[in-house]
């Protein structure tokens, strides 16, 4: 099928689908009931209600999904209160949950169907590593707030579960296509049937190709990006009683970025080059879930992921294995109790770059941990849930992370609750074994010094104490509100602190160096809330408004000491999101969002206010069109100014139409 495409305006995209199921449900006919009644299992590792649950938490549905006009997951996240998404470059983003953001935000967990994707050479997230269909997407769970206790390290300010279709529910083909001003080219190619009596398929691949986009100066940078990607999803039901899932995927990133770096091996040249990124990945993963005659489960996972990523001269390969046993059970009439463990063995290789190396070059870990959560119904309408992960890291050695929660409902349409917990981020492996050559400093004549920054290895993990509570209600049939607040006290956090400087040599040229040394010297407190609700304005028009506010208080540091972890500059005092359902008739949706994004301090990066929308029509029940634009009220904007070596590009206005067809 052909296409024609031309720059910022809508071109015709052509997708070949098939999936043999009914059209996609109206978010503006789901009652508010519906929205109450809403599924989730991030907050105890088990079915709950998200509007009983005794923590924040947003979802993300499939059919939000489907009318955001999104073609990425960090675009999906902007819609969360609390959650701060950057674009950093095209292919780079920075996000985070209250506070502390950056390019590898180390304060946040995700998750892929239970498979964490964080990153422990950096203690982040590489999202353009996150090859999902957004089209497979069965929801997106979001806790803002700490979920250390069922998920571990890392889960310190928040938790990104995203959880994939059932292959049952994507039989049939499906074929998407689009095109735009900075989309140039993607689509997608599935088909999913039954494997037997008892089993079903799905199997994908994928392309997409973005556009560069402009530096802070106005001339292009070397952002642009092309993906391929392909996978599988099979589900059995192997007896009444028993379920098997098994998935994989497989991803190519070649892309690349504009950086301004030293040249340790050449100094004192420090030069901004156009540097190519390459980042190939593959993962399984497969998981049984048991139920007993007495009515507990239990369930057994194990994923395999690798990656290989060149980028900034360095290449990191990480290989991890892990297998997780949960077991989920009644202990009288009162008592609800999930428990279990998790071993986890990455392999962690790095080669030197343009300005860093790492000594050890490889980094062999093991983790082990377990957790016990128990839900004790003290009334009718009143629980309390207690428990702790308990769990040891080659670098921290053993940590424990206890929460206890309290949830009243005093009516149906009513949920008052209030949370204490403790949360833990490991030291990454850049942290304990990194040489980097941060600066160049001229000493007159010929003379200059380097800022070095060096890692240790008696690091500390960061630590949080968190304390918040919230209220869900719905006010009659056309209103519901929830509000979270909260307040927070981070200890040991990263800094890094000045040695005495000391002569050194490169390659024989003779320099100053100027050392700093990492520790755990910075404590910081934070408060806040986020308040979002959704109001039926009428029976086709739904409002969905939300605002979050966040303060940070950093304690002084001595003079010279560098907090290491991220600063108030970082993130946005307040956000405010603001997003409308229209049906203009029965297959035609408009919906549009609003964001305002506050200043930056640390950029600058100027407040701004963007708006995208969407225009979609369904053509009976298996052919949809679309049309997006995003950013709409200004031509480009900067979103992020504070990463040290990449250089940040501007975010356009764009356009982007989008065809897919089910059979």
């Amino acid at each position: 099928m052909a296409f024609l495409t031309r720059a910022g305006f809508f071109t015709f995209i052509a997708a070949v689908s098939g999936v043999a199921q009914t059209a996609p449900s109206d978010l503006t006919q789901a009652t508010l009931e519906d929205l109450m009644n809403i599924k989730v299992t991030s907050v105890s590792k088990k079915d709950q209600q998200a509007f009983q649950a005794g923590a924040a938490i947003f979802v993300i549905t499939e059919e939000d999904i489907r009318r955001s006009g999104a073609s990425n997951i960090p675009d999906l996240l902007r819609m969360v209160p609390g959650v701060n998404v950057a674009r950093v470059d095209a292919n780079t983003w920075a996000i985070s949950i209250r506070g502390f953001n950056g390019e590898y935000a180390n304060k946040l967990l995700v998750l892929v169907d239970g498979r964490s994707v964080y990153t422990p050479a950096f203690s982040g997230v590489y999202w353009d590593q996150l090859n999902v269909p957004l089209e497979n997407i069965d929801r997106i769970e979001v806790i803002r707030g700490p979920g250390g206790t069922v998920w571990g390290a890392n889960a310190v300010n928040g938790v990104i579960n995203i959880i994939t279709s059932s292959s049952k529910a994507t039989k049939g083909g499906l074929v998407v296509a689009g095109t735009g001003s900075e989309e140039r080219a993607s689509g997608m190619v599935q088909y999913g049937g039954d494997l037997g009596g008892t089993g079903s398929y799905r199997a994908f691949g994928a392309y997409s190709n973005i556009e560069n986009s402009p530096l802070l100066s106005g001339i292009d940078g070397a952002d642009g990006w092309h993906t391929f990607s392909g996978g599988f999803r099979s589900d059995w039901d192997l007896s009444n009683r028993d379920k098997l899932t098994v998935e994989g995927n497989l991803l190519q990133n070649r892309e690349g970025q504009t950086v301004t770096q030293v040249f340790s091996n050449n100094l004192p040249l420090v030069a901004t080059i156009n540097d190519p990124i390459q980042a190939d990945s593959g993962d399984l993963l497969a998981k049984w879930d048991h139920t007993l005659p007495g009515g507990s489960d239990l369930s057994v996972q194990t994923f395999y992921n690798r990656y290989n990523r060149l980028s900034s001269g360095f290449r990191n390969i990480l290989d991890s294995f892990d297998v997780e046993f949960q077991h989920h059970l009644a202990v009288g009439s009162r008592q609800d109790v999930v428990w279990g463990f998790d071993y986890r063995h990455t392999n962690n290789s790095l080669t030197s770059g343009y300005s860093v190396t790492f000594s050890p070059a490889r980094e062999t870990d093991p983790l082990y941990s377990a957790f016990l959560q128990d839900q004790i119904r003290l009334t009718s309408s009143l629980n309390l849930t207690v428990g702790s992960k308990f769990g040891h890291n080659p670098f921290s050695g053993f940590e424990f992370e206890p929460s206890a929660q309290l949830v009243w409902t005093p009516a149906p349409t009513q949920t008052l609750w209030v949370s204490a917990a403790q949360a833990i981020s490991e030291p990454s492996i850049e942290a304990s074994a990194i040489h980097y050559d941060a600066a160049v400093i001229p000493l007159g004549g010929s003379a200059f010094g380097v800022v070095t920054q060096l890692g240790v290895s008696n690091l500390k993990a960061e630590q949080l104490r968190d304390y918040e509570g919230g209220y869900r209600t719905a006010l009659g049939k056309r209103w519901s509100l929830d509000l979270t607040l909260f307040r927070s006290y981070y200890h040991n956090l990263e800094t890094v602190s000045p040695g005495a400087p000391f002569l050194a040599q490169s390659a024989g040229v003779f320099f100053e160096e100027f050392p700093y040394y990492g520790g755990n010297l910075e404590r910081e407190h934070t408060f806040g809330g986020e308040i979002f609700g959704n109001w039926q304005v009428h029976h086709r028009w739904r409002i969905s408004p939300g605002f979050s506010l966040l303060h940070l208080q950093p304690l002084a540091l001595p003079a010279g000491i560098i907090d290491s972890s991220g600063s108030p500059g970082d993130s946005p005092k307040h956000q405010l999101e603001l997003r409308s359902f229209v049906n203009l008739g029965r297959h035609l949706d408009w919906d549009t969002s609003l964001y305002f994004v506050g200043e930056l301090t640390n950029g600058p990066v100027p407040a701004y206010t963007r708006v995208d929308t969407r225009l979609g029509w369904r053509v009976g029940e298996r052919l949809e069109l679309s049309v997006a634009g995003q950013n709409l009220l200004t031509p480009r904007h900067p979103e992020a100014a504070f990463e040290y070596v990449l250089n940040p590009t501007l975010i356009e206005r764009s356009v982007l139409g989008r065809i897919m067809w089910r059979f």
